[in-house]
């Protein structure tokens, strides 16, 4: 088969195609804010020229992102997307107009019953024994009750037929609203232009970019204070919701922790010059700067081999929508279709920056804009379990672990629902976590740890002869009770001193003593971690952030901020204390204290 324009003698075929009724969705890829679609139609073409109409595709849909690909005996010669001219939006139909005219002769059946009813009534009232004999009374009684009976039973069936009729009024009504909103939401039809040299079955597949569809990540994490080795299980999971107008039933579902990025270009600098600002007479030289803002990218248009990497012989692009359309030909292959794949549980693809992840089986995702939740992974994990507590903004002990993520996954920033010892705790917020990294988690409170923080306090002296100086010496004692039957280790404790903004303001450290590093973060000359300082067994006190891994050393100290690491043995209790002093001129108010 050559390529090139059909004979002109060929007839152009119309083929109408409703999307929803006659495609099947093979593949759904769902990014964060928008997923791509893979619908398949199997059709039947005539020799010559052909416009199939596919009609019923979602609004949200990027017309720029569709692509066409195809199998058959057949040539594209072009692939347009523009807007379903609306119809008018049905009020009435011929079911309606029947259902309303039989509500109106139900409705005019019961007033005739109720007139029969009232003239019986009178009927009845009227009787007296001056105009009947005594012996026929009974007759008149008992045909009353006879013919009222019968009155009453049809008037019974003639209201709740009526009832019956006006819930199928409504049922109607509705079902005609929501022909008009599916109308609403699919209004998009792809026409593309197929030439077939005999006729003959062919299939279509279109591939495009919907908004309105997002995944979030979401996390159950629940800890097992009693176990030593992998103590956390991380339920990793997915919340999807879509509101694209298309249902997605029974699909193969892939997720993607990466956005596509559509239409973006390296940014440009413009020059930044300076110049000297020639003020009015009178005034004073100044320099400024002049820099204008980065310039905007240039539009991008991306052809077929640019928008996919799947660069497929018989395949069309509908890019470049809003400049107008662009026919683009290739051809079919005669090779049939690759038998669907349903991956288990697994990582579809894993990079430096993003990962795939292909959902197990078959998953349906109703376009009614819920969330709907999928499970990823479920992962044994190895944590430290650690306990904090900063008395001086309040006593409570607060448990966290440091959980590592020794797994192939990429955890994604998401909510999760903190569970220990199979008890609800918290609401906490997992961070972006590549794998073998580490995250912090809190387990909310440990109540079996009590603190008691006192009131600071508090001496004061001076000294000099010629300058007076005036000095404070402030102690804060902290106890430490462990109620538990056993004992805990890792508890720290965070305090602070105060830090003097003023060259006449001299704060120092006594106890504990820590020393404080210069400036480029040496100690005798060398750059060195400073080691802890050992108060008892099992205790030690050092500059806050010491500890971790990638502390600035020059910077240790600055703040004030000091910690204590202690070991409390069961049903045990432990004293610490924090001594500073503060010096200034005796003529010196230092506030802030």
């Amino acid at each position: 088969m050559t390529q090139g324009a059909p004979p002109p003698k060929f007839e152009v075929n119309t083929i109408d195609v409703v999307s929803v009724e006659s495609s099947k969705i093979t593949g759904v890829s769902l990014y964060s804010g928008r997923a791509e679609i893979t619908r398949l139609y199997a059709l039947s073409v005539p020799t010559g020229q052909n416009q199939v109409k596919i009609s019923g595709l979602p609004n949200v849909l990027d017309h720029s992102s569709l692509r066409v690909e195809g199998r058959g005996a057949a040539t594209i010669h072009g692939v347009t997307i523009a807007a379903t001219p609306v119809p008018p939006i049905a009020s009435t139909s011929d079911a309606l107009v029947a259902l309303e005219h039989k509500k109106e002769r139900v409705g005019k059946a019961i007033a005739r019953c109720r007139k029969s009813i009232a003239a019986l009534e009178t009927f009845v009232s009227s009787v007296s024994t001056e105009k009947i004999n005594v012996q026929d009374l009974g007759s008149v009684v008992n045909g009353y009750e006879a013919e009222g009976e019968k009155l009453d039973d049809k008037l019974l069936e003639l209201e709740q037929l009526l009832l019956d009729v006006d819930k199928d009024i409504t049922i109607e009504r509705a079902r005609l609203r929501g022909s008009s909103h599916r109308n609403h939401d699919l209004g998009q039809t792809a026409t593309i232009s197929v030439f077939a040299e005999t006729g003959g079955d062919i299939e279509l597949v279109l591939i495009y970019a919907v908004r309105r569809a997002n995944w979030s990540a979401t996390y159950d994490i629940r800890v097992d204070m009693q176990t030593k080795e992998k103590p956390v299980t991380l339920i990793y999971k997915a919340a999807i919701l879509q509101s694209t107008g298309e249902s997605w039933e029974d699909v193969p579902l892939t997720l993607e922790t990466v956005t596509p990025s559509f239409g973006t270009s390296l940014p440009e600098l413009t020059p930044w010059r300076l110049s000297v600002w020639k003020p009015p007479s009178g005034t004073r030289h100044t320099m400024s700067v002049e820099g204008g803002p980065v310039a905007a990218g240039t539009r991008v248009r991306y052809r077929l081999a640019a928008t996919t990497a799947r660069k497929v012989k018989g395949s069309s692009s509908a890019e470049g929508m809003d400049d107008g359309n662009e026919d683009l030909t290739s051809y079919f292959d005669m090779a049939a279709s690759a038998p669907m794949q349903h991956a288990e549980l697994n990582i579809a693809a894993q990079g430096a920056m993003s990962a795939t992840y292909q959902v197990p089986g078959l998953i349906s995702i109703p376009s009614d804009g819920q969330e709907h939740s999928v499970t990823i992974v479920q992962l044994q994990l190895d944590a430290t379990m650690s306990r904090v507590s900063i008395p001086r903004a309040e006593t409570r002990v607060h448990l966290k672990a440091k959980i590592k993520n020794a797994s192939e996954y990429t955890l994604l920033r998401g909510n999760a629902s903190v569970y220990v010892d199979g008890s609800f705790i918290s609401k906490s917020t997992v961070p972006a976590v590549s794998p073998q990294e580490n995250f912090d988690c809190p387990l909310g409170l440990d109540p079996s740890i009590r603190l008691t923080y006192p009131s600071v306090e508090k001496k004061a002296s001076k000294s000099g002869f010629y300058s007076k100086t005036s000095t404070q010496v402030f102690t804060q004692r902290i106890t430490v009770h462990n109620t538990r039957s056993d004992s805990i280790e890792d508890l720290k404790i965070v305090d602070h001193i105060p830090v003097s903004e003023d060259s006449q303001i001299t704060v120092k450290l006594n106890t504990p003593a820590l020393t404080v590093l210069t400036n480029t973060g040496t100690l005798g000359g060398k750059n060195a971690r400073p080691d802890p300082v050992k108060i008892a067994e099992g205790v030690i006190a050092q500059w806050d952030g010491a500890e971790e891994a990638e502390a600035d050393f020059g910077s240790l100290g600055k703040d004030g901020k000091l910690n204590w690491v202690c070991t409390v043995p069961a049903q045990g209790k432990l004293n610490l204390q924090l001594q500073w002093e503060v010096s200034s001129p005796a003529s010196v108010t230092v506030t802030g204290l």
